[in-house]
């Protein structure tokens, strides 16, 4: 499951990829497969070495060119490891909304971006996500869980006043509101019926959807998408 479009946002083999906070490696995939180098960074051992081990497994396989390289590592967000103008793609997904200084952690990423690079930074849009913090506290009142609350214009603001031009926006998992609704409706622990069926049907659409639903959830990203997304560049 993407949440940045890569139609969007091109990577190929020529670029070095940056996978700020990568998670499970879905975007550092997505890369790789594409024929970049990557770097996948996350401060959580455990995924970083599925993620390691999902890289061998495609190189092995030849799911990615022979050309690209991937890694994954372990490092401070506020201090990134890398000189100036390392990459020339950054990514990083689902992942400012979770840390207090957002603007340090986005000024590092500015830094590793060479200038003429281009960033892709995705966050809870709005709306959903205060409809989610008012049925439910403990949604975002958890051990690393989200901290604030992101306007498009605000994001925008920040962005610019880091050094980045943002270049274009749009929303994405509409189908992920409701679930994400529901849940807070009921308690983020409670076992319901009505939820472990919507969870059922989105795994489904996430996994074997067919034209049909993905042609619905586009329709319906403008209205109800769950992320925010946007692109910008560093002149």
């Amino acid at each position: 499951m993407l949440t940045i479009d890569f139609d969007r946002f091109p990577v190929g083999p020529t670029n070095r990829v940056l996978d700020f906070g990568c998670g499970t490696g879905r975007h550092a995939f997505e890369a790789y497969r594409r024929g970049a180098d990557v770097v996948a960074l996350d401060r959580d051992d455990t995924v970083l070495k599925d993620v390691r081990d999902m890289f061998a497994a495609m190189a092995y396989v030849g799911e990615a060119p022979p050309t690209a390289q991937a890694n994954a590592l372990r490092a401070d967000g506020f201090a990134l490891p890398f000189t100036d103008g390392s990459f020339d793609r950054v990514i990083a997904a689902e992942v400012l909304e979770h840390i207090r200084a957002d603007d340090v952690a986005l000024a590092e990423l500015v830094r590793v971006l060479a200038p003429g690079g281009h960033i892709a930074i995705t966050v809870p849009r709005w709306l959903p996500e205060r409809i989610c913090w008012t049925l439910s506290e403990a949604y975002h009142l958890v051990e690393g869980g989200h901290v604030r609350i992101y306007r498009r214009s605000g994001l925008l603001d920040m962005l610019r006043q880091a050094g980045l031009r943002p270049i274009g926006s749009h929303h994405a998992h509409a189908f992920h509101t409701p679930y994400w609704w529901l849940k807070c409706a009921f308690g983020p622990d409670n076992d319901n019926a009505l939820v472990r069926g919507y969870h059922k049907a989105l795994c489904w659409e996430i996994e074997r959807g067919n034209a049909m639903t993905r042609f619905a959830e586009r329709a319906l990203d403008p209205v109800l998408g769950k992320s925010l997304v946007v692109y910008a560049v560093k002149d």
